[in-house]
């Protein structure tokens, strides 16, 4: 769970006419991820996908599915098909069926793009229909050149051409002209719509009066549009029908064409053909067993990274010429929604820490802390729970968007009720149906908590409720500023384990460890500077020595370890140092955007809920409701937005630059994850 999943490398060699079995059995285990072949020696080259009857059927039939599930955007609700079940619909009616829904599909579009024509066409034949001239005379011959042009000065048309109007036909209409001219005057007739504005106008090739046609045109596009609109019913009713046996076929066959096609990443001789993969290494056994009798020779060999010298390429190339091993993650069910997090900053490195628990702990704790209402939270949970029962929460990504957002609007409900905030309202006061309970919480906690605890931080608002934007508002600062300290802090516990693991102590304490020293020592001296009068900014306290050891120890980790050199060290050392300071100040943005959303929620009360509860005023009862209602639907939606953005930085930048690398390759074994299939292909 707190580390990626330990690989190791398989070696399968076999007859080449065992290649399809050797892959199917592999697409079976669900595990097996294929590396390319790339070292070309002679007499061994890549091999070539299976051409058979078979494959050319399953490309087929697989490019009509991805072209209907592009099109259609199916969702299964219904759950998985067994293999079995899949393979005999196959077999079946399903190509007749597809084919089906295809043809409704070809159906709309076709009637979609003859309406786009004929409404094209309807708008020229409205631009042309005033002019009351035919399209057989708007298109000219050989010895009469016709120019028709949209202006919006059609009613200046004749004093714009002067003594040229006398030798050219001319007809206008609000917004158009047609002019018929000899081939000698076409130059001046066109420097004459020029000085109008004209824009030339493309008669098509039709006869008959616009007018006339112009209403068969309409009614010609009301027909296609009829037909349009009828086709899309049906085939949303086709997708709906199939949308399961769809989403099952396309697995399937997509397992089918990846079989077929697999050959062009082995290494083949006249022969036999070689497999190179990684599998998970708790599957070593069942690799065995699927691959014992079709393969004459199977290797599965852990993965021992043993380079432990220091640079920036610790994505080596190992002895097989390939990278580290592909990067598996291992979760429970309740942590696994975060992993779309993790995913947004890359696969974590082979052998280091998987951060997808320790952020389903901390990304929603965060996030509810800056928001902190409880009405909020409230409807952000049902907003989760809503968008759960549609058909779309089916897809795995989206679920785990959707728990996510749970996991907030329940933290946000907790810290809301911690500070006794919701929509804006302070709900411990008389007027609140909770100011009982809060009263019996104050008691509980008010100077019940160890002084020795509250006077060491600082907080001496700390109980039940905790008014953030008020009373607290100096502890609420001071716990922002705690929690980036602790935050920061087990990242550097990490990156210590990390970097100690790939290239020993010493590195990790000069590369990690001097990081702590300088944010444990650097806290305790402002600590200190801060609570006793007698230690100044620069008073070299015991904390400072040891925030300058802590500096020292980071120049030797840049200069030896990260290969600065001691000139890089000793200058980027002191100025990496500052931003440590910068990083703690960033969770400062806890409070601050915190802060900025209470006073938000408060405005939508002085100037909406006051007003519709103190006035007598219908109009203005009704002014203060919807101005109570914008502002609150404003403040939802930016508390929806922004502390999302800012946990999120807090996680990915200052938080895991302490530890995380994710250059990690993504694990994806032989025919992919399976979702919509149940059983062995």
């Amino acid at each position: 769970m707190f580390e990626t999943v330990a690989m190791s490398r398989l070696t399968v060699a076999a007859p080449v006419a065992n290649m399809e079995q050797v892959l199917r059995a592999c697409t079976n285990e669900g595990c097996v991820h294929v590396e390319t072949y790339t070292n070309f020696e002679e007499g061994v080259h890549v091999g070539q996908a299976v051409v058979s009857d078979e494959a050319n059927h399953v490309s087929a039939l697989l490019a009509k599915v991805r072209a209907a599930v592009s099109a259609f955007k199916p969702v299964n609700v219904d759950g998985p098909m067994p293999v079995e079940q899949v393979k005999k619909l196959i077999e079946g009616s399903f190509p007749e069926e597809l084919q089906e829904g295809l043809d409704l599909l070809d159906a709309q579009r076709d009637a979609e793009a003859e309406v786009a024509t004929l409404n094209e066409q309807v708008k020229l034949m409205t631009r042309l229909a005033p002019l009351g001239v035919d399209l057989e005379l708007l298109l000219g011959s050989d010895r009469v050149e016709v120019f028709v042009a949209e202006t919006s000065k059609a009613s200046k048309a004749r004093s714009t051409f002067g003594g040229l109007a006398s030798k050219v036909e001319m007809a206008t209409a609000p917004g158009i002209v047609a002019v018929a001219c000899m081939p000698a005057d076409s130059a001046e007739v066109q420097m004459a719509l020029g000085e109008l504005g004209g824009k030339p106008v493309q008669i098509p090739a039709m006869e008959g009066s616009p007018k006339a046609l112009l209403d068969s045109l309409v009614k010609s596009m009301n027909e296609q549009q009829a037909i349009a609109e009828s086709s899309k019913i049906q085939a949303d009713k086709w997708a709906e029908a199939n949308a399961r046996h769809l989403l099952a076929a396309h697995e399937y066959l997509s397992k089918e064409d990846e079989i077929f096609t697999a050959p062009t990443q082995m290494a083949v001789t006249g022969q036999a053909f070689a497999l190179d993969a990684w599998v998970p290494s708790n599957k070593e056994t069942s690799i065995r067993a699927a691959l014992k009798h079709i393969a004459s020779h199977v290797d599965v060999e852990a993965f021992v990274d043993d380079h432990h010298g220091h640079g920036h390429d610790d994505h080596h190339d190992d002895d097989h010429g390939h990278a580290s091993p592909p990067i598996a993650l291992e979760n429970g069910p309740v942590s696994k929604p975060f992993e779309l997090l993790v995913g947004l900053v890359g696969r974590p490195a082979y052998g280091t820490f998987d951060p997808t628990f320790f952020m389903m702990l901390t990304f929603p704790v965060i996030y509810g802390l800056i928001l902190g209402d409880f009405g909020y939270g409230l409807i952000i949970l049902l907003i989760g729970m809503y968008l759960g029962t549609k058909p779309f929460a089916a897809d795995p990504v989206v679920n785990n968007g959707i728990t996510i957002l749970k996991w907030m609007g329940v933290w946000c409900i907790i810290w809301g009720l911690l500070f006794a905030e919701g929509f804006g309202f302070v709900w411990d006061e008389d007027w609140s149906p909770l100011a009982p309970l809060y009263e019996v919480t104050k008691d509980l906690t008010y100077g019940n908590i160890p002084s020795f605890i509250t006077d060491t931080l600082g907080m001496s608002h700390t109980y039940i409720p905790f008014h953030r934007a008020s009373g607290a508002l100096t502890d609420y600062v001071l716990l922002s500023v705690y929690l980036g300290i602790v935050h920061l802090a087990f990242g550097f516990i990490l990156g210590f384990i990390n970097v100690a693991r790939a290239h020993g102590l010493a590195a990790a304490f000069f590369e990690k460890g001097s990081w702590m020293i300088i944010l444990f020592g650097g806290t305790l001296h402002i600590y200190a500077f801060l609570t006793d009068d007698a230690v100044l900014a620069t008073t070299l306290t015991p904390w400072a020595m040891l925030t300058l050891v802590g500096v020292l120890c980071l120049i030797v980790g840049l200069a030896v370890y990260e290969k600065f050199g001691w000139a890089g060290g000793i200058i980027m050392g002191p100025i990496e140092t500052f931003g440590l300071l910068a990083n703690t100040l960033s969770y400062l943005r806890v409070m601050g955007v915190g802060v900025a959303g209470v006073k938000i929620a408060e405005v939508s009360i002085t100037m909406g809920f006051d007003l519709m509860v103190t006035t007598s005023n219908p109009a203005l009862m009704l002014v203060g409701l919807l101005l109570f209602v914008f502002i609150q639907a404003f403040a939802l939606a930016l508390g929806i937005l922004s502390p999302s953005i800012h946990a999120a930085r807090l996680h990915f930048v200052e938080w895991m630059g302490k530890f995380y690398d994710g250059t990690g390759r993504v694990f994806a074994p032989l025919g992919g994850r399976t979702l919509h299939t149940e059983g062995q292909s």
